[in-house]
């Protein structure tokens, strides 16, 4: 397995998606105590850690031959792996303002951002 696939599967590994819910889930709360260093340490150490750890010596073979891998390969391109990211702002910056609203649009961004292939399958559906 080349590189490139290797970054794409890893982000669907079980522990990864731990890893980065978790952490964005404690730095979240971190930032809502305006505890900056510790929450920019929780919130991309153990991720770029488990990434690490997973590109160089996981088994992704299983995710790339599953249906989500075959759903992320499809869909999960560089500028939805940004936005993804992106939603970090509005989920943090909400945390360090106190306004809930906008923590929670952070999250509902991430997850839309997973699932932003969905609509087209869905279209696609439709069509047939």
């Amino acid at each position: 397995m080349e590189l490139r696939e290797r970054v794409l599967y890893h982000q669907i590994h079980p522990i990864k998606l731990f890893t980065d819910v978790g952490t964005a889930t404690v730095s979240t709360v971190l930032f809502w105590h305006h505890a900056l260093g510790a929450a920019l340490v929780v919130a991309f150490v153990p991720s770029i850690a488990v990434s690490y750890v997973l590109v160089r010596w996981g088994n992704l073979e299983p995710y790339r031959s599953s249906s989500f891998g075959r759903y992320v390969r499809r869909f999960m391109t560089r500028r939805v792996e940004a936005a993804r990211f992106g939603g970090l702002v509005p989920l943090w910056g909400g945390a360090w303002t106190h306004r809930l609203g906008i923590v929670g649009l952070g999250a509902l961004w991430i997850v839309g951002c997973w699932l932003w292939g969905l609509r087209k399958t869905t279209f696609d559906d439709r069509s047939a």
